[in-house]
């Protein structure tokens, strides 16, 4: 399939560029596969959606500050992973101030370019830990198009966030509660979300693309949940893409931790997860992909632009779509 097959116009204003005053308030989109009927909906209705005997599964990753800026202003770290303490891989701007053995202060550290990767990364080596908690802010995705806010700390973050690592939150776990999470058997698996939920597909063809790795974890407690449900609900496309990971490298669930670089786009069978709960994704994304792979482009299509229609708020802050 063709990247371009993923495209779709959507009005600028659609994007939810702030959170909700109640995290529970989203509008759903319930999108049933075999009839094709789509409803319109509150998220309060997922729990009538659900049967006896189903284990919803959510990421319980935590986002991390990962973006840092020198104290000069000029220079603009986003940091991918943490070899060490002092040693970090990032992605930098502009890059022709940071070339090797240029150095960068943050607070008291400063940095040196070590090496610069094939994609553009630069390995940075400090001479101690940067303060994080002072200096570092929330990667808020670009379409946003503004910068973090204190109220974002908070609500960018799942109430049940609880292992850090993520550049980026999982999105589609925002909408619970602690109240409504009570309702519904559920239980966790952990993916660091990284830099590369941020980037495009750049070439023309899906089967050229390669998929960036993400850390995952999943203890022997949660997988014996999952085994014995009758049906999987995922929270997002990264609690789907740890657990078919899982499915595809054990032929069951199981415990594992490891990395994974899963593309998941049509056509796809799907062996781990029976429904998904998801957020709206963009154009052209390998979100979008995942998601059409599980309900059909056609079905998916369908709906966004309904969504459209209906004016439902879209991406990281926006409404949700149960996909049954």
């Amino acid at each position: 399939m063709l990247t371009s097959d993923f495209d779709y116009l959507l009005p600028p204003e659609l994007i939810a560029s702030e959170p909700l005053p109640d995290r529970a308030a989203s509008r759903m989109l319930v999108v049933h596969r075999e009839s094709g009927m789509i409803e319109h909906r509150s998220f309060l209705d997922l729990p009538s959606y659900l049967r006896e005997g189903d284990m919803m599964v959510l990421n319980d990753t935590r986002v991390v500050p990962a973006r840092f800026f020198s104290n000069d202003g000029t220079k603009e770290l986003l940091r991918v992973d943490s070899l060490s303490p002092t040693n970090w891989r990032c992605m930098v701007k502009p890059g022709k101030k940071l070339r090797v053995d240029h150095q960068i202060e943050i607070g008291s550290a400063t940095g040196t370019v070590k090496e610069i990767m094939e994609n553009g990364d630069r390995i940075i080596a400090f001479d101690q830990p940067v303060d994080e908690a002072t200096h570092g802010h929330l990667a808020l995705p670009p379409y946003m198009e503004r910068e973090e806010r204190e109220t974002d700390k908070e609500r960018y973050q799942t109430v049940f966030a609880r292992h850090e690592g993520s550049i980026a939150a999982p999105t589609a776990g925002l909408h619970f509660t602690p109240e409504l999470l009570q309702k519904i058997p559920h239980t966790f698996v952990t993916l660091h979300v990284g830099v590369g939920t941020f980037q495009p597909v750049k070439v023309d063809h899906l089967n050229e693309h390669i998929m960036h790795s993400e850390r995952y974890s999943l203890h022997e407690n949660a997988a014996e949940e999952i085994r014995q449900a009758k049906r999987v609900l995922a929270v997002g496309t990264t609690a789907t893409r740890v657990l078919e990971s899982i499915v595809k490298k054990y032929d069951r669930v199981q415990a594992d931790t490891g990395e994974t670089n899963i593309f998941i786009y049509p056509p796809y069978t799907f062996r781990a997860i029976d429904v998904l709960l998801t957020n709206f994704h963009l154009p052209k994304s390998t979100l979008l992909m995942l998601v059409s792979a599980l309900a059909g482009k056609d079905i998916i299509f369908r709906a966004y632009e309904e969504a459209i229609s209906e004016r439902y708020r879209f991406f990281s802050y926006g409404d949700c779509m149960l996909i049954l």
